[in-house]
């Protein structure tokens, strides 16, 4: 040991020179006090000779004076001196509650080292929320997210506007649409857009499971509530969700006998297990799907009214692929980039003789039709190009829409699609424009747009 140690304010001053941010105090009549060795140096001048001068005098474009005016911080402020910009902080300094001076920071001592910086904080939080999203899939069991659902056509941002609008709230929904329209992705989007979304995500599909189990898959058994039952029973899909969702995907196969029991629950928040004399309170939101017109099996006795109108609080109608055909270029772009990632090849385009087909094919199957297509013709061409002869037989045989024989641009071509679909769906609707608006699922104002565009197409 030294037989004399370092002062306090020896040790204060050795550690503010010591640090790599630049540092300057003022006193209440904005006059430096102390400016740390770092700073000094960049500035070229030495430190006894500043103090006690005003600082506007010796730091350009300062606003340490306003800070002790007016006693209010000034955090990560962009800052020229001598022609580097710097990103600086000041902080009045009080005592008694007065302001006695202030004190400023330059925490990096230009802008590309702040945006360095920056970037580097901006990838780590995109890093952390990338997982952190994935983590939260893969423990609710929902995937899709609205923006993975590929589509700008009208009919496509209609739904996902409707989407926006009711998932945060806990209505039934009720998800329509031909086999292969997206039902379930939809069903995905919503939950992770609702207030449930860290919540569990159970689905079932009611036609695939035999009526006999469906009552044990949903409410869950108690042991030896039949042969076979598991020890210690097993919970069913509605307590798995409990606090989230349950996606009944496929609800118009339900039996009749399983309807009521399940609209009991919908009434009552209450489940009882098979073999149970126990009720069970539940907190789920239920969204349900269906391919078959509910309101014909209503009708026909098939389908519960009451049970109808509980799914049905909000309904939301997919349009068929060949109903949005403008889509289906970025679909197959999607699918296309999808496979070359999974299997390492080079993305293949499509040729213009194989994309005309693809947009005038009827696409019975929808979307995952289409997909399926498209997998098939990517592991069967050669090169990085798939041609017309590579996509199934079912393209080149099956139905086409009545688009005309037409060749140019997509743009024209998709303009001449969306003329014939005009035709047709006015036709159909025996020249009622009203209906045939609610048919494409457009607006009146729209519709007579699209015919003012494409005249004439009826006889007024």
């Amino acid at each position: 040991m030294t037989d004399k140690m370092p002062t306090s304010s020896f040790l204060i001053t050795e550690a503010l020179d010591a640090l790599d941010e630049w540092l300057v105090i003022v006193d209440e009549q904005a006059a430096i006090v102390f400016l740390n060795r770092p700073y000094a140096q960049f500035l070229g001048v030495k430190r006894d000779e500043v103090y006690g001068q005003p600082i506007i005098n010796v730091i350009e474009n300062t606003q340490m004076h306003r800070v002790v005016e007016s006693g209010q911080p000034e955090v990560s402020r962009l800052q020229e001196i001598k022609g580097r910009h710097m990103i600086a902080n000041r902080y009045p300094i009080r005592h008694q509650g007065e302001v006695v001076g202030a004190v400023g920071t330059v925490l990096f001592h230009d802008t590309h080292e702040w945006r360095q910086m920056n970037t580097q904080i901006k990838a780590l939080v995109s890093e952390l929320d990338f997982y952190r999203k994935a983590l939260d899939k893969e423990q609710t069991g929902a995937r899709f997210e609205l923006h993975d659902l590929i589509g700008r056509s009208q009919r496509i941002q209609q739904v996902n506007d409707k989407v926006k609008k009711v998932a945060a709230g806990d209505a039934s929904v009720l998800i329509r649409g031909e086999s292969g329209t997206g039902k379930e992705l939809y069903a995905h989007a919503l939950h992770l857009l609702s207030d449930r979304s860290r919540a569990p995500f159970i689905k079932i599909n009611c036609a695939a499971i035999p009526e006999n189990l469906l009552e044990a898959e949903l409410f869950g058994y108690e042991e030896g509530a039949f042969t076979g039952a598991r020890k210690g029973g097993k919970q069913g899909k509605f307590q798995l969700a409990d606090g989230g969702t349950l996606f009944l995907d496929e609800i118009g196969d339900m039996p009749l006998a399983m309807q009521v029991k399940l609209l009991r629950v919908l009434q009552d928040r209450e489940v009882e297990a098979v073999g149970s004399n126990r009720l069970v309170k539940v907190d789920v939101r239920v969204i349900a799907a269906t391919h078959q017109p509910l309101e014909k099996l209503v009708e026909a006795g098939e389908f519960r009214e009451d049970l109808y109108y509980r799914v049905n609080v909000v309904s939301l109608e997919l349009p068929a692929l060949r109903e949005r055909r403008e889509d289906i270029p970025a679909l197959a772009e999607h699918f296309l980039q999808r496979l070359a990632n999974r299997t390492g090849r080079r993305q293949p385009k499509l040729t213009a003789q194989a994309l005309t087909r693809m947009l005038e094919y009827a696409w019975p199957g929808n979307v995952r039709e289409m997909e399926n297509a498209l997998e098939s013709a990517f592991y069967l061409s050669q090169g990085h190009k798939i041609s017309l002869n590579a996509l199934p037989a079912t393209l080149s045989q099956g139905e086409s829409l009545p688009v005309p024989s037409f060749s140019g641009t997509l743009k024209e071509r998709l303009a001449e699609a969306e003329k014939a679909i005009l035709e047709e769906t006015l036709r159909s609707c025996e020249g009622n424009r009203k209906l045939a608006a609610r048919v494409l699922g457009i607006g009146k104002t729209t519709l007579y747009d699209k015919l003012a565009r494409y005249r004439p197409l009826l006889e007024e």
